[in-house]
């Protein structure tokens, strides 16, 4: 039987091997899921809370042995981790605490007697989910999936299938009945026969472009709501009355936690003429300070990158965007999956480094003239997911952010999903919201209920 390898990407060691599915394993879960919706989707939201609060007991209560996890299979250092299990744990009793408030029934003054909005659940729903975040991907799709009355099914990346049967046992331990939650060990060819199982209702996919299209284009033969949080190439615009100093110190926190490999980090970094030698002072002094290798050693600031083709990728990306003007001035030295933070200048669009998304710990400076110029490079890319702007003219930065063409702005600070704020994007970055209100809304019917005299 085929399976799947979990290889600490450190020194490519191999760590665990699961087996896939079978078609049989297959079927077997998706009258699971059909059966338990009949249940929980009656339960109330007070009952499915008992279950999320417990679920969130159990993160905070393993949060080492699960942080240990993240890190063996995708490489990301304890601290990050850890502070991804915590960040779950809050996203758990956030929904628990809000979904009755955000789904109770919406009254609607009209000419009938009574009229109103149900949101009821749709029954279970398909999570596709990356590798980079195995545990909070997960859990912003789960929690209010979940909270809302539907069930769920995840289909993770292959080389994080531990951290996949984790989340599948903290249901089960914290109450749940098997069919609630289930993770699903399965190839590709698998995921197109369970969207287009008749129990399947829905799908959120977080990923890549490619992966996005393809699976849109699968629910949509299906008639299924589908919901894509895919790439993105957050714009970091910096502008002369900005805080350098602080600017600089939260964008290398931005670009390279978790090794740079995260959709929400700064990528291009549009500096305004008057202040680019200090700020690309500033960060190469931040970036300096940043110690690659081993994420298990506590003094290390970077771990590896999740995989070795992910790696090549990256180099390649800056090679070519050297070959055609941008300068290494920093960094950029590759050693299996060990890639030293690179900090790189003079980048253009026309350039990979400025046009593609670039998953991985590489800082790519990009000179603009005015305020002008700034918005006209920030929206230069197919992608919208997140922007920055850094100013400390408050007004200025509000009316900079509504001419961003991205799916949220953050105002002197890092671009972050919260439970509480909606998380997604436009253009090709995907489209649909996850988190807040607005992300419990995706999965659910909108039903008119209207009665007459």
């Amino acid at each position: 039987m085929e399976s799947f390898k979990s290889i600490f990407p450190f020194n490519q060691i191999e760590i665990a091997e699961y087996k896939i599915m079978t078609d049989a394993d297959i079927d077997k879960a998706l009258s699971a899921s059909g059966k338990s919706f009949l249940h929980w989707s009656n339960k109330t939201f007070e009952e499915r809370a008992i279950v999320l609060k417990n679920v969130a007991s159990l993160l905070n209560e393993r949060k080492e042995w699960l942080a240990k996890l993240i890190t063996d299979e995708m490489g990301k250092v304890t601290k990050e981790a850890i502070a991804e299990i915590e960040k779950c744990a809050l996203g758990c009793n956030y929904y628990a605490e809000n979904a009755g408030q955000f789904l109770q029934d919406e009254i609607i003054n009209t000419n009938y007697k009574k009229s109103f909005v149900a949101f009821q659940p749709i029954g279970a729903v398909l999570a596709i989910m990356p590798w980079n975040f195995p545990f909070w991907q997960v859990f912003r799709f789960a929690a209010p999936t979940l909270m809302a009355g539907n069930v769920a099914l995840l289909k993770h990346a292959p080389n994080v299938c531990g951290c996949s049967l984790a989340i599948q046992n903290l249901f089960t331990d914290a109450g749940a009945e098997p069919g609630i939650f289930q993770s699903l060990i399965v190839d590709t060819n698998a995921t197109t026969k369970i969207l287009q199982s008749n129990i399947v209702q829905g799908v959120s996919l977080t990923g890549s472009e490619k992966a996005g299209s393809s699976v849109a284009s699968i629910a949509s033969t299906q008639i299924k709501k589908s919901v894509l949080e895919l790439g993105g190439s957050d714009a970091f615009i910096v502008l002369a009355d900005a805080d350098i100093k602080k600017a600089a110190a939260t964008a290398v926190t931005s670009r390279m936690q978790n090794a740079g490999q995260s959709c929400i980090a700064a990528k291009r970094f549009l500096i305004v003429q008057d202040v680019l030698n200090d700020f690309t002072d500033a960060v190469k002094e931040q970036i300096q300070k940043l110690k690659q290798g081993n994420p298990f050693d506590a003094s290390i600031t970077t771990g590896p990158m999740a995989r070795l083709d992910l790696a090549e990728k990256l180099h390649e990306q800056i090679e070519q965007s050297v070959s055609k003007g941008a300068e290494v001035i920093l960094g950029g030295e590759v050693n299996g999956c060990n890639y030293q933070p690179a900090l790189l200048v003079n980048v253009q669009p026309g350039m990979p480094t400025f046009d593609e998304e670039t998953f991985g710990p590489v800082f790519c400076i990009i000179t603009v003239k005015d305020e002008e110029e700034v918005i006209e490079m920030a929206n230069a890319s197919r992608y919208g997911l997140g922007a920055n702007v850094w100013t400390k003219n408050i007004d200025k930065g509000i009316s900079l952010a509504k001419k961003l063409n991205s799916g949220s702005v953050f105002i002197n600070s890092m671009v972050k999903s919260e439970p509480a704020l909606p998380f997604g994007g436009v253009k090709k970055s995907g489209y649909g919201r996850e988190l807040s209100k607005h992300g419990i809304m995706e999965f659910v019917n909108v039903k008119t209920i209207a009665v007459a005299e």
